[in-house]
């Protein structure tokens, strides 16, 4: 079989980091005298600290300040996450096995930064399924723009058409399909439709990871 790739979404898809990251942003957008809402969260879900900063408190933010108030937010996740414990999401280490077992090599493709991305890995022990993490700090451009997964593509030297890639956001899979990719939304942690998923060119909607296999994601390489 040809080479093919699984590029990987982490947050609310291989763990549920919801809570701690709008806590944080909570936190955050009070110290500026400003109130964050569930319509804030669900608003930028899947997009990268600089689009999300100039979002919530205006495009006059220098580029020095938003860099200070996403590390400022990002040490509040990660002080908290480190205190409370990260789990997988249910069937994310079989999937994680299941894929590898098909001869997939795998990638993190995600807006996070690589301190938040590293962190999980380490609390969660799947850091040897990777061959690369793509996160904030690779990217000029945030979903749903395609270049986080592209450059994951790039780095496991797959072509886009044999990737697939694990998402929850709309934003995600947005960027999936117009980097040519496959896509498989889940929907475990709740936050986005079906129909939304779907109609952002969802290859497969799940409700769980545990409804996957090794050969459901080889299938979708070969359609």
């Amino acid at each position: 079989m040809l080479p093919w790739a699984v590029l990987w979404d982490m947050d609310g898809t291989l763990v549920d980091t919801a809570e701690l990251h709008f806590a944080a942003w909570r936190e955050c957008c009070n110290q500026q005298g400003r109130d964050f809402t569930e319509a804030d969260f669900q608003a930028t879900f899947g997009r990268r600290n600089p689009e999300i900063l100039r979002f919530l408190l205006g495009d006059h933010l220098t580029d020095e300040e938003v860099a200070r108030l996403g590390e400022a937010k990002e040490q509040i996740y990660r002080t908290q996450s480190r205190k409370t414990g990260i789990e997988l999401l249910p069937g994310a280490r079989k999937l994680l096995v299941a894929a590898r077992d098909h001869g997939a090599v795998q990638a993190i493709g995600s807006s996070a930064p690589r301190g938040n991305l590293d962190m999980i890995l380490e609390l969660t022990g799947i850091g040897e399924f990777f061959t690369c993490t793509v996160g904030m700090e690779d990217t000029t451009r945030g979903k749903p723009d395609p270049q986080v997964f592209l450059i994951g593509a790039q780095r496991l030297h797959v072509p886009p058409q044999r990737c697939v890639v694990m998402e929850d956001a709309v934003a995600g899979i947005q960027a999936a399909t117009a980097g040519g990719m496959q896509s498989v939304a889940v929907r475990h942690v709740g936050h986005h439709p079906a129909e939304a998923l779907k109609a952002a060119g969802a290859s497969l909607v799940v409700e769980c990871l545990t409804e996957l296999d090794g050969p459901n994601l080889v299938s979708l390489v070969l359609h």
